[in-house]
């Protein structure tokens, strides 16, 4: 049975956010905890916490043994973006997009 977590506007960019999620896809749950702790990405705190409140949904449930959960799949999706304007020579303005993105994991039983 599938246990499902989502973050939604984590202030970070897609691209940024993929390259972790790359490296959790696929691994047992406590081997992805052990490998994002030490991880020195922004990222990586995100999902570490997003992982840890998708098995603490599979404890509450009491239908999934905790120890034998995997990442079966994270998947990292644009969001919207916050556009903020900073001043430039001759008067002009130049818009700076501050990205957003929604990382969703779902963890299953082997």
């Amino acid at each position: 049975m599938e246990v499902k977590a989502k973050l939604k506007y984590a202030k970070v960019g897609t691209q940024k956010a993929r390259l972790v999620a790359d490296l959790v896809r696929g691994q047992n749950v406590n081997v992805a905890l052990k490998n994002l702790t030490f991880m020195k990405k922004k990222t990586a705190v995100l999902v570490k916490k997003l992982i840890e409140s998708a098995v603490a949904n599979a404890a509450d449930r009491n239908v999934i043994d905790v120890d034998n959960l995997y990442v079966k799949s994270i998947t990292v999706d644009q969001g919207p973006s916050a556009k903020r304007f900073r001043p430039r020579a001759q008067g002009r303005a130049f818009q700076i997009k501050k990205k957003m993105s929604h990382i969703n994991v779902t963890l299953d039983e082997r």
